[in-house]
């Protein structure tokens, strides 16, 4: 079963972390072994496969406290957030490539060498609607180094979602590393509500798991505010990545 980088309080990329096991209810705690033999005799009912660690409290006030896990849901069950939230949509992309976008006419168009910057589309219409209401739609997306061809495609798609009033910003892979930010695709809405991506091995979407648990909104919150800090606008990454690709 796959692991699921929750949340840290270290600065420097070393314990103490949480994780959740995906699938489950359980969470697997890293920290340093508990090694003092007044503590280990005190402990009580020790199975040979057990062992100690040592994490702050603050750790897991922070992040272990959860509502009941949300249930997979389908992308269309939240398309109104995209226009009844009241101040932000943001989101975070962390894949190399996505199914949906290779199904779409346009990245045939691109593969044939087709400039795809520019257009219209009904995303495209409401990104405008909404932005012109004041509301803000923002991205930031990982990009490999070089970036794969998903990669390129969303790059040079860009420009439009731009144009509609998008901020797009990007995010080498190997940054993103450095500042531990997690796996996860997801929305976050207000500051509020988290849809946090499913996908399978094909990078086709499965859904999305939509909930307001605090400790998961926390985590959107402060990966988005880590992530916004050192991410770089489209115009100047795309003029960045173009010789190296």
């Amino acid at each position: 079963m796959a692991l699921r980088f929750i949340g840290t309080t270290s600065d420097e990329g070393d314990c103490p972390t949480l994780y959740e096991i995906e699938g489950t209810d359980e969470i697997l705690v890293q920290g340093d072994r508990e090694a003092d033999p007044r503590h280990l005799a005190r402990l009580r009912d020790v199975k040979p496969t057990e062992t100690f660690v040592r994490v702050p409290r603050s750790l897991l006030v922070r992040y272990a406290p959860r509502n009941q896990a949300p249930e997979l849901r389908p992308f269309s069950a939240i398309s109104h957030l995209f226009r009844e939230f009241r101040h932000t949509a943001w989101r975070l992309e962390t894949r190399r490539g996505y199914a949906s976008d290779r199904r779409g006419p346009k990245w045939t168009r691109w593969q044939a060498g087709e400039d795809i910057s520019a257009g219209t589309s009904e995303w495209l219409e409401n990104v405008a609607e909404q932005t012109a209401a004041g509301k803000r739609f923002e991205r930031v997306r990982l990009v490999d180094e070089p970036a794969t061809e998903g990669q390129r495609f969303l790059l040079a798609c860009a420009p439009a979602n731009v144009a509609a009033g998008e901020d797009i910003r990007n995010l080498t892979r190997a940054q993103a590393a450095r500042l531990r930010l997690p796996d996860d695709d997801f929305w976050l809405f207000d500051s509020t509500t988290v849809a946090r991506f499913a996908f399978d091995e094909d990078d086709a979407t499965l859904g999305v798991y939509v909930t307001e648990d605090p400790a998961e909104v926390l985590t959107a919150c402060q990966t988005r505010d880590a992530a916004w800090h050192h991410a770089v606008p489209t115009r100047e990454f795309t003029h960045g990545v173009a010789s190296t690709v």
